[in-house]
């Protein structure tokens, strides 16, 4: 057909311009779109604030006893604050640690955080792990059954612990309260998205709670880089996955 024809149901019509034609569907489709109920509704209907999640990337570091400390640091030293965390009460200390493996590879500087708890840990990438020559755990922060071996170097001497290494599962800190509102509960898995150049998708995200935490996702160095995350960065609440410890 000849466009420039007129198509007989049109005689005698008013010629309207291709452009204010164009304009006037789409304003016709925002008005239906707009007039129609929303479905599916969700705990991420309620607002923006249950789409974004604060995320905190966390770097090797080091729980430790008192006695630990004291061993590697000497009976007089005190357990000194560099500067405060996230979470409320936690903090990075100003003692660092050497971690060396049973290949006698060593990552020197590892942070102890604070406060000082009633085991020692070493929380470290998988990255890490090849480096050092071990294989830990994916597992829960203070489930130390099956950890794996590394020496701690302090100022003061050393000490080897059998089972202290792991990688700590990506998880998600929330007051009870976020809990409820997005329909999850302590132990529960979730899914979250990261947006940016290489939007990811991470499951099996273990939902932890407690009224004293604020919301954050800690994902590891391994994680973070997979998304490539280069500055502060919030993360997309996609749902339970239906699984729970």
């Amino acid at each position: 057909m000849n466009t420039n024809e007129q198509c007989p149901c049109a005689k005698g019509a008013v010629s309207v311009p291709q452009e204010e034609l164009i304009d006037i569907i789409v304003k016709s489709i925002h008005a239906v779109l707009a007039s129609e109920p929303r479905q599916n509704s969700s705990p991420r209907d309620s607002g923006s604030h249950s789409l974004r999640i604060p995320l905190g990337i966390s770097n090797r570091h080091i729980h430790l006893t008192s006695k630990t400390f004291q061993h590697l640091f000497g009976e007089k030293a005190e357990f000194q604050t560099m500067r405060p965390l996230y979470q409320p009460g936690e903090f990075a200390s100003a003692h660092t640690l050497t971690i060396v493996g049973p290949k006698l590879r060593s990552i020197p500087g590892v942070r102890i955080l604070g406060p000082l708890r009633n085991y020692d840990q070493v929380e470290i990438s998988l990255t890490d792990a090849v480096f050092l020559g071990i294989d830990p755990p994916v597992t829960n922060s203070g489930n130390l059954k099956e950890a794996a071996p590394l020496t701690l170097v302090g100022p003061n001497g050393s000490l080897y612990l059998e089972k202290c290494a792991i990688v700590a599962n990506r998880h998600l800190h929330m007051p009870k309260s976020d809990a409820v509102r997005l329909g999850v509960k302590e132990g529960d898995f979730c899914r979250v998205r990261i947006g940016g150049e290489k939007p990811t998708v991470f499951e099996n995200v273990l939902v932890r709670t407690n009224d004293n935490w604020k919301l954050q996702i800690h994902l590891d160095t391994d994680d973070a880089n997979a998304a490539n995350v280069r500055e502060e960065a919030f993360v997309e609440f996609l749902g339970k996955m239906g699984t729970t410890i």
